[in-house]
């Protein structure tokens, strides 16, 4: 009668039992900031109730900055480190996950022996093998022939090869499936393991986000940077020609007798400064040029870049920041924090299971025979099932510590999660103050520039007219050229600020935090 093979009903409880977890069911924390922005003197009234949906080209609407950042996302290094971070953490999972199913390997053997003309001998190798022998008195490995014919039976081989004798030669022809220690995962530590490692994966997709979010803000940033330098250098331009008249005028009076040495000498120190400006100022936009180079990846059209920050600053729309500070939960830095603290989740499932017996299991099936014509049929079939258990019996509290060691990290995660929403919020709150008070500033700035440039034209006039000294005119021109510089830092500053709204409250790459991974809120821009 044939006995029923145990390999299928081992199979069956393994299965059943695998779906045990030892890990934390997981709980999002809640949100440790409060439930709204700020309000006051420094903030303006939020009229949007939630974030809407937007893309880049919503924000930025020059055509040119546009231009500039779709090359960026094409070419950008750090984009390109981000992908491969990202297939590289998908790799780490695959290889992860592969150790929920068995390992089987597949081998194929033959031999051929030959014994000379001696007596006959028999030898059976293998698990389940058979071996007969002719003439004289054959020996097996377990099993022993006598007389004129002798059978063995083998037991304890590696795949069921089988060696006969006969005149002294003898062939053996084996196939063999086998898996080896493949652990019956009965307290979810392999599960675990395994929803840690895609729960890494998610994290780095999100982080791939965030860097993408953060290029699309320093590309904007870096052209309005431009853009401000470009309306530095006309200025400094600007006031050195008037500081050549002021010099040129400061020396005729002088030569003709009706004005001192230190009027010409207070003339040339503001031309010099000028000069000095003027050097700084074409550096600056040289430098300009290659920080945008280095962002987009490649050189760039000097027909995408803006002529002044009068011209850029208006193309920077701004972002509404809605009611509800719930949605630094889908900035893609977070929802990062976010994945990484699911992931120490399962590697507290994973040590805690550590502490239970570990069950593997090893099986081999196959087929043996002296015949390859005669390896599918027959008796040749023979498998084996080899279950095992191991459970440290002493550790010295390396077990227990492993588990406290995996809840330390969960900890420091948690904290490491809500100083991201924390720091977001903080960084969201203060784009929001300065939103809320630069029109005013801007508004002081402008009105001061206009009487500084009054000012000096007055004061001019009456050097000219021999009425005030030299002096007036030159504190009335150094206030008219810090007017205008401050001008033109408010503007930037104001521009750059719509800017930081963007990157702080997620710009278009809002995402929603699941189990199935992160799902992009908005269109992708």
């Amino acid at each position: 009668m044939r006995i029923p093979s145990p390999l299928p009903a081992i199979l069956l409880a393994a299965t059943a039992l695998s779906g045990c977890s030892m890990a934390p069911k997981y709980v999002q924390p809640a949100l440790p900031v409060p439930a709204s922005w700020p309000v006051g003197d420094a903030y303006l009234r939020q009229s949007e109730a939630a974030l809407p949906s937007v893309r880049y080209s919503d924000i930025f609407r020059d055509a040119r900055l546009q231009r500039l950042i779709a090359q960026a996302l094409a070419n950008n290094r750090d984009l390109r480190v981000a992908a491969a971070n990202i297939a590289a953490t998908r790799a780490q999972y695959r290889i992860q996950r592969a150790s929920l199913l068995p390992q089987v390997d597949a081998t194929g053997r033959y031999s051929y022996t030959d014994r000379g003309s001696g007596g006959a001998a028999s030898q059976a190798v293998g698990n389940g093998g058979t071996g007969t022998g002719t003439g004289g008195t054959g020996t097996g490995t377990g099993g022993v022939g006598t007389g004129g014919t002798g059978t063995g039976v083998g037991t304890g081989g590696t795949g069921g090869s089988i060696v006969t004798g006969s005149g002294g030669n003898g062939s053996a022809w084996s196939v063999n499936l086998g898996t080896t220690a493949f652990e019956l995962d009965l307290f979810g530590r392999v599960r675990s393991l395994t929803g840690a490692a895609l729960d890494r994966y998610f994290a780095t997709e999100a982080g791939a986000r965030a860097t993408r979010l953060t290029l699309v803000g320093d590309i904007a940033d870096a052209w309005l940077n431009y853009g401000a330098d470009q309306s530095l250098l006309a200025i400094a331009q600007q006031t050195a020609a008037s500081a050549e008249r002021s010099v040129t005028l400061t020396r005729a009076r002088l030569e003709g007798g009706i004005a001192p040495r230190t009027d010409l000498r207070q003339a040339e120190q503001v031309l010099a400064t000028a000069q000095a400006d003027l050097a700084q100022q074409k550096t600056a936009v040289a430098q300009d040029v290659n920080a945008l180079q280095l962002l987009v990846g490649a050189p760039i059209e000097t027909s995408l870049l803006p002529a002044s920050i009068e011209e850029a600053a208006p193309t920077i729309a701004t972002l509404p920041a809605g009611l509800d500070s719930g949605i630094l939960l889908r900035r893609p830095d977070v929802v990062q924090a976010e994945y990484q603290l699911r992931a120490t989740n399962g590697q507290i499932g994973a040590a805690r299971a550590a502490l239970f017996p570990r069950i593997s299991l090893t099986g081999l099936v196959g087929f043996a025979s002296t015949a390859l014509s005669s390896l599918f049929s027959g008796g040749s079939f023979n498998y084996s099932v080899a279950p095992s258990v191991s459970y440290p019996i002493f550790q010295a509290g390396a077990g227990v510590a492993g588990v406290r060691y995996s809840e330390a990290q969960r900890d420091a995660a948690l904290a490491t999660y809500e100083k991201t929403i924390q720091t977001a919020f903080q960084e969201t709150a203060d784009a929001l103050a300065r939103q809320g008070t630069i029109a005013d500033q801007l508004g002081a700035n402008r009105r001061f520039l206009t009487a500084a440039a009054d000012t000096y034209r007055l004061t001019e006039a009456s050097y000219r007219g021999g009425i005030t000294p030299f002096l007036n005119t030159l504190d009335a021109q150094r206030s008219l050229y810090s007017a205008q510089r401050t001008v033109i830092a408010t503007q930037l500053t104001a521009a750059s600020n719509r800017v930081a709204l963007y990157r702080v409250l997620g710009g278009d790459s809002l995402l929603e935090a699941t189990a199935n991974g992160p799902v992009p809120v908005s269109p992708a821009g």
